[in-house]
């Protein structure tokens, strides 16, 4: 492996509120040391699905992921696929529908929520399934991992701001502060994953808007935000990287072979 990667998909959070809440985030941007861009979520702006796409480069029109309660194995190929058979270590601490996806379809608490699995393209994972589980110990559940396993890949998944968005909607207190918590937990991990030499990308799956939902075309559904930090990565300013983009990438920090499209600027 050339580079190794944290993917943090901090669920159901909307550009604009990334943009002015995520200050330890910006932090890093205003020292020159990451990166912050838009993106513009696939559709349907719906969490399952954009899972898949962000996982496989495979909008959810063409995955047949289409909405949240497709509830199978993919047909696609995922960075966990690609890595797993290139011979790296594979780690996962998410909701239960990337095992779902991944591993093993239905999800089976007993069986799945803590898997070992060498055989399997998610070969390390924690999984829960309730959306108030809380992101303090998802965190924690990740960096386990990666402290017990050193995986090549490893993906963190945490849902409270999606949580407090369904509860309470975009422009609320609790939404944003749960951003701010996410902030905060981040803080505590990040320049010990950079110090470990990995490459970190923190992004969502889509936004939230004001009726506590997501689904459409709204911009404040759609816009996502996307930062980038470790030694790979360009920070030019110009790129703009899509959702769809992602899993290449990911693939070419990890220096293994894939058919996915990539977003060439925003590496060295």
């Amino acid at each position: 492996m050339n580079q190794k990667v944290i993917l943090v998909l901090l669920d159901g959070l909307n550009y604009e509120v990334a943009r002015h809440a995520l200050g330890h985030l910006q932090a890093y941007c205003s020292a020159g040391r990451a990166a912050l861009y838009k993106l513009e979520c696939e559709l349907p702006a719906l969490s399952r699905p954009l899972y898949e796409c962000i996982l496989t480069g495979v909008p959810p029109i063409e995955s047949g992921i289409v909405h949240n309660n497709v509830s199978r194995l993919s047909t696609q190929r995922s960075v966990f696929h690609y890595a797993a058979e290139a011979g790296g270590s594979t780690a996962a601490a998410a909701y239960h529908w990337v095992s779902e996806l991944y591993n093993r379809s239905p999800f089976d608490a007993a069986r799945d929520r803590h898997t070992e699995a060498p055989d399997l393209p998610i070969q390390h994972g924690h999984f829960y399934y309730a959306d108030h589980y809380p992101d303090s110990h998802l965190f924690a559940d990740a960096e386990s991992l990666r402290v017990r396993y050193s995986p090549d890949f490893l993906l963190v998944h945490p849902m409270n701001i999606d949580d407090a968005g369904h509860k309470h909607g975009l422009n609320t207190p609790q939404y944003r502060n749960s951003a701010r918590v996410a902030d905060i937990l981040l803080a505590e991990y990040l320049q010990r994953w950079l110090d470990a030499d990995y490459q970190v990308l923190v992004t969502a799956d889509h936004g939230m808007n004001d009726d506590r939902t997501h689904n459409g075309l709204l911009r404040e559904e759609r816009e996502v935000p996307l930062f980038v930090l470790g030694s790979a990565f360009s920070l030019d300013a110009t790129a703009q990287p899509r959702q769809v983009e992602l899993c290449g990438t990911i693939c070419e920090l990890l220096g293994i072979p894939h058919d996915k499209p990539i977003c060439q600027e925003l590496l060295l």
